[in-house]
């Protein structure tokens, strides 16, 4: 498997894998979609397309402050679930945090989330629990 983890240029195939992907999610919390939002991050964060022999099979979104590397978003078509595509993403993830300098990654997932697992086997600890969401960080050394 040739996974790579380029540019994202096809903001529509981003936003639909999120759609499809979070749409259970959003129903269960009653959370809407709001196009403007992701428009608007999709100008702020660093977004990478995640591909296998060139085909885009999901996205990873990053972003940071004077404190953190964060982990906005990632997305995996689920085809590909279960066959370590999202933990080769969290290590890049932490390779890019690392190479600017950065000494924590957090992240957002919702508690009915089965990739909560994969972060804690990751090393990211809870933070906080808030209205369905679990705040997770990793301490990177």
């Amino acid at each position: 498997m040739n996974l790579t983890f380029r540019q994202a240029k096809n903001k529509g195939f981003v936003e639909q894998l999120t759609l499809r992907n979070m749409e259970p999610y959003y129903k269960e919390l009653g959370i809407r979609w709001d196009h403007a939002l992701f428009d608007a991050n999709w100008k702020e964060f660093e977004n990478y397309e995640i591909a296998i022999d060139k085909c885009a099979i999901g996205c990873l979104r990053l972003s940071h402050d004077s404190c953190a590397y964060y982990i906005r978003d990632l997305q995996i078509n689920p085809d590909w679930h279960n066959k370590g595509v999202g933990t080769q993403a969290i290590n890049f993830a932490i390779g890019v945090a690392r190479k600017e300098g950065f000494q924590l990654l957090r992240l957002r997932v919702f508690c009915a989330n089965p990739a909560a697992a994969l972060y804690e086997r990751k090393g990211f600890r809870i933070c906080k629990t808030e209205d369905g969401t679990h705040y997770m960080e990793r301490e990177l050394s």
